[in-house]
């Protein structure tokens, strides 16, 4: 059992390998891996949300990923911003972080979307394309997160770039790669069954006004 789970997991990282700009060591992406991104003519970017701090300030994790997707929209790689979290209690919304983090960056409001029903990574990606009728996009995390959310662009019919946004070195690593692992095989036979996420809704063209899903 053992042995299957890690060579599914293993067989995910490999299949999405090759789909990844960006480094673990912070120095960002070439011109070179920059101008592959937007071979694909991407609609938007979309970030996967993380845990937000006390104060509604992003982690260090959903910081780097944020500056990440904000310099790649900076250098014109998509002309939107997807920023996809969890907000399944009143009292916290990783969405709303993001947003607010956001526009001080001077990113337009216009151009951003936000998706409130990304609870999970299977979630935000099927949701960019059922629901942001997105299929075309670049997705921005941590390079070991990276693997399955490609992973799950593809089973989808959805084609994608990843960039890793890993800028620093995070606690709890291998906490969460030994996690990763189950989760890859998790997402991986979602994939193959296209299970629906939570909450589906209206159509929301990622290519009109983001402030339509702006709720605050």
């Amino acid at each position: 059992m053992v042995v299957t789970v890690l060579g599914l997991s293993a067989f995910v990282a490999l299949s999405a390998s090759r789909d990844i700009a960006g480094t673990d060591t912070g120095s960002g992406i070439t011109d070179a891996e920059a101008e592959t991104c937007r071979s694909i003519d991407p609609q938007c970017i979309l970030v996967l949300g993380c845990a937000v701090w006390p104060g509604n300030e992003p982690s260090p994790m959903l910081k780097d990923r944020l500056d990440t997707a904000i310099a790649l929209y900076k250098q014109g790689v998509a002309p939107k911003l997807l920023l996809s979290g969890d907000n399944s209690v009143v009292e916290y919304s990783e969405p709303d972080c993001m947003l607010q983090y956001t526009l001080a960056q001077g990113v337009p409001a216009e151009d951003i979307f936000l998706d409130y029903a990304g609870f999970s990574t299977y979630e935000s990606v099927y949701r960019s394309h059922a629901v942001f009728m997105a299929d075309r996009l670049i997705v921005v995390t941590q390079k070991y997160h990276l693997f399955r959310a490609l992973k799950a662009c593809k089973a989808l019919g959805i084609e994608a770039k990843g960039v890793a946004s890993n800028q620093r070195k995070y606690a709890g690593r291998y906490y969460r790669e030994a996690r990763e692992v189950l989760a890859r095989v998790k997402d991986l036979f979602k994939g193959m069954i296209k299970a629906k996420p939570t909450y589906l809704g209206d159509e929301i063209p990622v290519d009109g006004d983001g402030r339509v899903t702006h709720l605050n």
